[in-house]
């Protein structure tokens, strides 16, 4: 098993590696002067060659990319000067001639319009992104295990072809249309019945509260980003209830006299969960990173706003630091995902 782990973390760091050289390169050929984009239009030449300095912008391709990872690693080289120590809010470890060996928070530079440290623009967002992806994926399983367990009992009914048609409607519709969509009517045309606003973040100011927590703001962009998810979760449910009722100890629990309710949801349901828990298992990364036009459509302060406001306004930085970090997450909820099955499953460290 600890030799299982390393292989998947060495493969994990790779995935990485691969995304930071990718992500290098491709906002690096976009057009535009980030010293400009930092300073404005109107800077003096001095200020224009110290923001250059800064970033290593008058360096060589080359040698940008090694000072570019060198911020990123959480073990790095830089000079031993207050400046840094204040920049990079290290930990020496030793010192190599005017250079120290420190421990550090991958350091993720500033954004070029605000003057911000990325780092602390994503810890506000985050959280906000994760409470959304999380409420969603909850959502997501409850409605879509009770529709695929009812589908899977009313099989060839009507019930079950509604179900199916709902499905198949989820998995069809784009999150940013179906989002245009719910938000227009639920937010739009039935406010005065629903409640709720087309647009609004997860918190608001009260003038005699201060910041307040608005759930409300929270149902639309969580069930717009929940339909993908829910639907897929509705059709591996009915499949595995269907291939579970179709056992010989269901047969033999029915003969028995056990209740109708009594088999489904104690005998059956229990077994035709492990396909479902694969698949929330990967969405929930997936819904992280599926957040960015849904946040943006309702209006929602989370990573995904963000990422595409930033992208509107040339900010690379914040762009590149929300597509690092989202890899990221990919790849250690897949590492634990991978893990979870050795586990499990023995077999799985012997592939």
């Amino acid at each position: 098993m600890g030799a299982y782990a390393i292989r998947k973390l060495l493969y994990g760091l790779a995935v990485m590696a691969g995304v930071i050289l990718v992500v290098f390169v491709l906002f690096n050929i976009l057009p535009g002067d980030p010293a400009r984009m930092t300073m404005g239009q109107r800077s003096d030449v001095q200020s224009l060659e110290a923001v250059r300095k800064e970033f290593g912008l008058d360096r060589s391709k080359p040698v940008q990319f090694f000072l570019y990872v060198n911020d990123l690693s959480p073990i790095s080289i830089h000079p031993n000067t207050t400046e840094n120590q204040e920049k990079y809010h290290f930990q020496k470890l030793f010192s190599v001639g005017k250079d120290v060996i420190v421990l550090k928070v991958p350091y993720l530079r500033r954004s070029y319009q605000t003057k911000r440290d990325v780092t602390t623009i994503l810890s506000e967002t985050v959280p906000n992104t994760f409470v959304l992806a999380l409420t969603a994926m909850i959502f997501a399983t409850i409605i879509g295990v009770l529709l695929g367990v009812v589908s899977a009992v009313h099989q060839g009914t009507w019930i079950d072809n509604a179900a199916n048609s709902f499905a198949i409607l989820g998995i069809s519709a784009p999150s940013f249309f179906a989002g245009i969509i719910i938000a227009w009517l639920f937010g739009f045309v039935l406010a005065d019945y629903t409640g709720l606003n087309m647009s609004g973040s997860l918190y608001s100011y009260d003038p005699f509260k201060g910041e307040v927590i608005s759930w409300k703001n929270l149902w639309l962009p969580m069930i717009t980003l929940g339909l993908r998810p829910l639907a897929i979760i509705v059709q591996l449910t009915r499949s595995a209830m269907l291939d579970v009722l179709a056992q010989d100890y269901i047969r033999t629990a029915r003969a028995k006299g056990l209740g109708r309710n009594a088999i489904i949801y104690k005998h059956a349901l229990k077994n035709a969960l492990n396909p479902v828990i694969t698949a929330i298992s990967g969405w929930f990364a997936s819904l992280l990173a599926g957040s960015f036009f849904v946040e943006y459509i309702f209006g929602y302060n989370g990573l995904g706003r963000t990422t595409v406001t930033a992208l509107e306004m040339s900010d690379f930085p914040v762009v590149m630091g929300s597509i690092l970090f989202i890899a990221f997450v990919f790849v250690v909820v897949n590492i634990l995902v991978d893990l979870l099955y050795a586990w499990v499953d023995p077999r799985v460290k012997l592939a």
